[in-house]
């Protein structure tokens, strides 16, 4: 709305969102996190933008600061474009400062929002102590992982305090009032507010827009979609300090994720409805007009995933079956074992019962321990050698003892830094692993392994889908590997290798094992663009 006559109170609506639909429930949400989803093309964007400008005017004035994060600026010039649109309804004095030191939309009464990029974790040090009440994201399935996503929540914050920062009316503004004979003439020093009272707290929110696909699909998915249904706000609860109250509190923090299609907004033209359907992409075509997040999207492997197929029941492994285990060591980030069987051809009875034939000579990876606390962070458990070596001996014996494998694994591929001597006189992580009884063998790191690998791993799979070869399984317990391995993006500037930003260290463990022994040479590799 913008003020027609504001001595009297009369408004002129300008924008509104269209009722019954994902922007109403977008505008009225009251959440901390807030992801607005679906397909293309029901305005998401818009509402997220008006998000910000309601509380413009309202009294909060340079307190009430907004920030809308992308990967490039030439991404946010959508953003940009709908903002001038809309903005400039309300002829409220609003500037756009377009300089590239500027970026950013200024108010008469103070109010900002900020666009910038943030493409890795390093770029929230550009950002470390500013203050923004409103943090919102361009399509946030662009980030692989959600690490820079929960670095930027320690800017959404404020210094706003009620009493001492509401407006108040001054001396001059109330002798102003009564020169024109105003019909309420307020009292120097009370809050310019329509009871009189201190205005609300400042809601600090985190508002991101995204359509299913993308590098970051997976962890998006499970952080907002898997948790609730559309428009059902999950909390979580947290036992904090407050200084304000010098007292230990229970604060909680509400999310939801809102839903839209294109079958809401008649606003749009049937030759963009119909765009939509000229791509060849199914994935793409169940992400942008279904809003579909039951896919795999996004990653260097996704056009040869089928979780159907690549992802098996649980069985106990035949005795003559070749068992080994690999491994990607780390310390700050999580490290990865994986235990593998080889198929011999003969059929084996899952745990609930299926019979499956793996053609002779498939990998499969039985049995993981990923050290992470939080799939999707990229964070490690900072555990010694000597820890993770007996971690992996009591896994083994307890296997052994209900009957999933028969005998210890075989010592397979491990990460070749294990090897590696820092310091003088200082045991290898390899050698303290030794001394606990796990040993491992080199893995293949020579020239052109790591876009062999990524083809090595392509070909399985998709053995695995016609049956014309041997292929590359996981039983349905691998969490990390199943999770993680499908949503793996490529590397931006070198489409033929993964993006080694991601958490990419199951995949790595699986790629170090599916190199071993391998004579083959990949002399080309494809790459299916799936974006």
């Amino acid at each position: 709305m913008r003020p027609l006559t504001p001595s009297d109170g009369e408004y002129e609506v300008v924008w509104e969102p269209i009722e019954g639909t994902a922007q109403e429930d977008a505008l009225d949400a009251r959440a901390h996190h807030i992801l607005l989803c679906g397909g293309r093309g029901w305005g998401k964007t818009e509402a997220q933008l008006m998000r910000f400008r309601r509380l413009v005017g309202t009294g909060y004035g340079v307190y009430w600061r907004g920030i809308i994060f992308d990967k490039e600026y030439k991404n946010l010039d959508d953003l940009v474009t709908k903002s001038k649109r809309l903005f400039r309804l309300f002829d409220d004095g609003a500037q756009w400062l377009a300089s590239a030191s500027a970026y950013k939309w200024v108010w008469p009464t103070g109010e900002e929002l900020l666009f910038r990029v943030a493409k890795t974790i390093d770029d929230y040090w550009s950002y470390h102590g500013h203050e923004y009440a409103f943090v919102g994201w361009n399509e946030l399935t662009k980030y692989a992982n959600k690490n820079l996503y929960l670095k930027m929540m320690s800017v959404n914050r404020t210094g706003f305090d009620a009493e001492k920062h509401t407006p108040k009316w001054t001396a001059e503004e109330v002798e102003e009032l009564k020169r024109l004979k105003h019909n309420w003439i307020p009292e120097v020093g009370s809050y310019k507010t329509d009871d009189g009272e201190p205005l609300p707290p400042i809601p600090l929110e985190t508002c991101s827009t995204t359509n299913p696909y993308g590098p970051g699909h997976n962890w998006v998915k499970r952080e907002f979609i898997d948790v609730a249904p559309y428009g059902v706000e999950t909390v979580k609860e947290f036992e904090i300090y407050n200084p304000k109250t010098k007292k230990d509190e229970k604060i909680e923090r509400r999310q939801v994720a809102i839903f839209g299609t294109f079958r809401e907004n008649p606003y749009l033209s049937p030759e963009y409805i119909a765009g939509l359907y000229e791509e060849t992409d199914e994935n793409i075509i169940k992400a942008w007009i279904k809003g579909d997040w039951d896919i795999v999207a996004g990653g260097a492997l996704d056009d040869k995933w089928r979780r159907h197929i690549h992802v098996i029941p649980r069985f106990k492994v035949p005795a003559d079956w070749y068992v080994d285990r690999a491994f990607d060591w780390g310390s700050t980030h999580p490290f990865s074992v994986g235990w593998f069987c080889v198929a011999n051809g003969e059929e084996v009875v899952c745990e609930n019962g299926t019979v499956i034939c793996p053609q002779k000579g498939t990998i499969i990876q039985f049995f993981e321990w990923y050290g992470t606390k939080d799939l999707g962070t990229n964070v490690g458990l900072k555990m010694s050698a000597k820890d993770i070596a007996r971690g992996i001996k009591e896994r083994e014996e307890m296997m052994i003892e209900d009957g999933w494998i028969s005998r210890r694994a075989s010592p397979g591929p491990a990460d070749n830094q294990i090897d590696n001597v820092n310091e003088r006189d200082t045991e290898t992580i390899a050698k303290k692993m030794s001394d606990e009884g796990i040993r491992w063998e080199p893995s293949d790191k020579s020239k052109g392994s790591r876009k062999q690998g990524l083809q090595l791993m392509r070909d399985r799979l998709e053995a695995s889908i016609t049956g014309e070869g041997p292929g590359l399984l996981f039983t349905s317990n691998c969490k990390a590997s199943i999770s993680l391995i499908p949503m793996l993006p490529r590397d931006e500037r070198d489409p033929d290798d993964v993006d080694t930003d991601a958490e990419d260290h199951a995949y790595d463990m699986v790629r170090y094992r599916l190199l071993k022994g391998n004579t083959r040479k990949a002399k080309v590799i494809k790459v299916n663009f799936a974006s």
